[in-house]
């Protein structure tokens, strides 16, 4: 093994922080400007973009791209797609259902459905975990509960009975 490759830096040292300095910037007003949805979680296309600029921009901050405006743009396409899929799922229905899958019903009338559970590899530990975090102690207070697109699980509570108060007539 060369140790002395291994630790050695080929790019002048202004040139490495000019490159990191400007992909973040460059990514930081795209990610802003572009990419304004607020999302309470991250979905798989959230995953897959992140990933993919991940691997875009490290490619334009090490110098593998020639220059950084190469780099900026490959960001720039894959944020272009993931804006246009959203975009796409908003304004055609039929479109969202190729991008997010439909909710999984795990819980029916109080009754675990575990060929649904397993399908998701949800224990039923981890499902009354859920639960617990919903306020909720005992499956049977469950109207349904499914697990969503984006990975959380939703709960609809059985209606509460009221208890009725006794009539009490007063002796006259």
């Amino acid at each position: 093994m060369d140790w002395k490759s291994l630790f050695s830096i080929d790019i002048p040292l202004l040139e490495i922080i000019v490159r990191g300095s400007v992909t973040y910037i460059s990514l930081f007003i795209l990610l802003r400007v572009v990419l304004k949805r607020q999302a309470g979680s991250l979905g798989i296309t959230d995953l897959l973009l992140i990933v993919l600029i991940a691997d875009a921009s490290q490619n334009a901050m090490a110098g593998e791209y020639r220059s950084i405006p190469a780099g900026i743009i490959l960001v720039s396409t894959i944020i272009f797609w993931s804006y246009t899929f959203d975009w796409l799922s908003y304004r055609f229905p039929w479109f969202n259902r190729l991008t997010e899958p439909p909710p999984l019903l795990l819980i029916k009338d109080g009754k675990l459905l575990r060929r649904n559970m397993r399908r998701e590899l949800i224990t039923e530990e981890d499902m009354m975990s859920q639960l617990r975090e919903q306020g909720l102690d005992d499956v049977g207070k469950v109207k349904e509960a499914y697990m969503e697109s984006d990975g959380h699980i939703s709960v609809v509570q059985q209606k509460q009975q009221r208890q009725s108060k006794p009539n009490r007539k007063k002796n006259v």
